[in-house]
């Protein structure tokens, strides 16, 4: 069966349940079409076919006892190269840490494995997992199988590449600012930023995060049906003590109505007719699956919540203490700032305290608003996914990019989850919606997202473009 990477993750793992399909059978099937389209695409950045084979007999084995193969016994899965892997270099993307090689799991990763994956590849992601463009000087370029012309999107992007094109069933990616989100718009597949809490997260090969990070940074699934989605955070969101923040709240919460808004310009956005079209769109979706629907103008505070965002992840505010201090001239406040240089570069402890002051508000006032609406779905980015490069042609290209991506960049500060579900092509570029609900409800985003996703979708996986 040369064409099971064709299957859905759910299907896959039913038919490995009941011996119809081997483990082994699937993650040859995998690696075949690995070998057969990655060399166009450069998502997977680093495998190792036999360690695959080898976890596959592992399910097979368990399977022929009669035993339980886990949620995902016998998936090829892929896993991105900014989480630990033991065996593997942690890359992030940088020539610096190259031969960074972790000797423990991630905590996802264990989850994957626990569940019974099968991981057949690391994929590819900007340096330092930077930016919506997926190139480093290390792995090179990774292309968008649907367009070369175009990004796959970033920092998941081969993550995204790769599970468009058939390598692995799920795909694993991480979400600070839309690094989840943005490829799967980008290359036409689906992608979740869960809660913050949900998903436990630790690099042991890495030094500790600053705290910003810490709190927005999450890790999320992609896949090519909700469904699958679903399946995935089910088996990634397990309990793990390395992580301090993560959250024992269920998968399933309480009944909400079915009732959605729509946001076509969330903070004034300004938002492209063929991404306006998308969000109307949805919304008959929804409304023909049974939905209330309503029209709204804005959002709450969602603007300034990207703005916020922006300057919890990369403000520099440590400089100014340092000033301050040589000015006093004091050998003991300079020894101080200067052994914890590394960890305060990016703090200014009353800026800081002012942000996370405000972050409380706009968490508060979003989440009286989403009792009214629990759902809410919006652009994913103003526009259609960028060409490849185009944040490097210029500061007004560079700005615009970044007032484009300020549905995914809000989200993070905000704490909540959101989903892009992929609804069609204008061409051959893809076009989706981002869905929002209520801490730790990502099953109304899925519930939502089903919904939509019924109504049409891209074709998925496919072979990637010709140049």
């Amino acid at each position: 069966m040369n064409d099971i990477w064709r299957l859905s993750a759910s299907e896959l793992a039913a038919n490995i349940r009941s011996k119809k399909i081997s483990a082994r059978e699937a993650t040859q099937a995998a690696l075949r079409r690995l070998d057969a389209v990655n060399p166009a695409i450069m998502a997977v950045v680093a495998h190792k076919p036999e360690e695959a084979l080898a976890q596959a007999d592992a399910i097979d084995a368990k399977v022929a006892k009669g035993e339980d193969a886990g949620l995902l016994g016998g998936v090829p899965v892929t896993v991105k190269v900014n989480v630990d892997q033991a065996g593997y270099a942690t890359t992030n993307g940088v020539k610096l840490q190259r031969d960074l090689i972790a000797t423990t799991n991630s905590p996802v990763v264990d989850n994957l494995l626990k569940a019974g994956a099968i991981i057949v590849g690391r994929t590819n992601t900007p340096a330092f997992s930077y930016r919506w463009f997926t190139t480093n000087l290390l792995h090179g370029d990774t292309k968008n199988p649907r367009d070369l012309s175009l990004t796959p999107g970033g920092s998941s992007g081969g993550a995204a590449a790769a599970l468009t094109s058939g390598i692995g069933h799920i795909a694993h990616g991480t979400d600070i600012a839309g690094s989840v989100r943005y490829p799967a718009y980008a290359c036409g597949v689906h992608g979740l930023r869960p809660t913050f809490g949900r998903i436990p997260a630790f690099n042991a090969s890495s030094p500790e995060r600053s705290i910003g990070p810490q709190l927005t940074a999450v890790s999320g699934p992609l896949a090519r049906t909700v469904a699958d989605v679903k399946l995935a955070l089910t088996a990634m969101s397990k309990a793990d003590p390395r992580d301090p923040w993560w959250v024992p709240a269920p998968l399933e919460g309480p009944p909400m109505p079915k009732r959605a808004a729509l946001c076509v310009r969330p903070g004034g956005l300004e938002t492209v007719p063929e991404v306006k079209a998308a969000v109307l769109d949805a919304g008959k979706r929804l409304e023909k699956a049974g939905w209330s629907v309503e029209e709204i103008s804005d959002v709450p505070f969602f603007e300034e919540a990207a703005d916020l965002q922006v300057k919890m992840w990369l403000a520099d505010g440590y400089q100014a203490m340092r000033d301050a201090a040589e000015r006093e001239g004091d050998p003991g406040a300079l020894n101080v700032l200067r052994f914890h240089e590394k960890t305060a570069r990016a703090l200014d402890m009353a800026a800081f305290s002012k942000m996370l002051t405000r972050r409380a508000t706009l968490v508060r006032d979003w989440l009286v608003f989403l009792e009214k609406y629990p759902v809410v779905v919006m652009p994913v980015c103003g526009e259609l996914p960028f060409a490849f490069g185009q944040d490097l042609k210029g500061d007004e290209a560079f700005a615009k990019i970044w007032r484009a991506q300020m549905p995914q960049i809000a989200l993070p500060f905000l704490g909540l989850p959101g989903l892009t579900v992929s609804t069609g092509l204008v061409g051959r570029t893809p076009v989706g919606v981002q869905i929002v609900a209520g801490r730790y409800r990502e099953d109304l985003c899925l519930a939502a997202g089903e919904a939509i996703e019924a109504g049409g979708t891209p074709p998925s996986p496919i072979d990637p473009a010709k140049s």
